[in-house]
């Protein structure tokens, strides 16, 4: 009889464990969901962008005007005027950059993708809780804000950063810090983020929206990129947007 009880119990104590690994995941997921949606992952929408590279004392200046809808992205460059007649454009993960005179768009190796504006568009990328599965390592305030600390993994090959740690605001349900790491384990870069735009989703919810993003080179250290973010706007976008062949014609 006490055999049968014990056993009972301790099935009882791996249903109940594995209720609060799903419920822990489902958790994470929805943190990662709703941290998403402030930083461009809605049914569409498009945002000017600036670009400032401050490297050695030096700041080089770009901009761009981005479309985003799920999973697929377009930059098309609109400052200097000697870059705009080029763009970047990433659908599922992979990326081409496309300009005139090339007859064939340019794909981007994931190797190129850590460098420049390729690397700075994959940290502005805005589904983490698709790319990537998320545990919940604890709690840790940021700048006086409690946060969730959570340490995401590459859920599929094609991303840039195998883990990243990422800070969401508890209250807010934004992510407000972000640390990338290479598959060796080596931070590569870190990230601050700041929301005083807001936008209304198409089912009319008010949301808070990024507004400035700043990137800091782990192995450059006096390399800082801040992207400031203006304009946006949510609207239908067609798919044909990220089609590559309409964008090399």
């Amino acid at each position: 009889m006490r055999t049968i009880m014990r056993t009972g119990l301790v099935a009882a104590f791996l249903m109940l464990s594995l209720g609060a690994a799903h419920a822990e995941e489902r958790t994470v997921k929805d943190i990662l969901t709703h941290a998403d949606r402030a930083r461009g992952n809605l049914a569409g929408i498009i945002w000017d962008i600036r670009i400032t590279t401050n490297e050695e004392g030096k700041d080089e200046t770009r901009g761009m005007t981005v479309t985003v809808k799920g999973n697929n992205t377009l930059a098309r460059y609109t400052s200097p005027p000697t870059l705009n007649d080029r763009m970047v454009l990433m659908v599922d993960r992979n990326m081409w950059f496309i300009r005139s005179g090339l007859k064939k768009p340019v794909s981007i190796s994931p190797r190129q993708k850590l460098m420049g504006d390729a690397a700075n568009g994959d940290i502005a990328s805005t589904n983490y809780a698709n790319d990537y599965t998320g545990t919940l390592s604890g709690e840790e305030p940021v700048k006086g804000e409690a946060c969730h600390v959570l340490d995401l993994k590459a859920a599929t090959k094609n991303v840039t950063y195998d883990r990243i740690r990422y800070w969401v605001s508890k209250e807010r349900l934004v992510g407000v810090k972000a640390e990338f790491y290479t598959i060796s384990g080596k931070l590569f870069k870190a990230a601050e983020f700041k929301y005083d735009n807001r936008v209304r989703t198409p089912d009319g919810e008010e949301i808070p929206f990024v507004s400035e993003l700043v990137i800091h080179d782990a192995i450059q250290k006096d390399k800082v990129t801040t992207l400031t973010y203006a304009g946006i706007r949510v609207q239908t976008v067609p798919d044909s947007t990220f089609n590559l062949n309409v964008l090399v014609r």
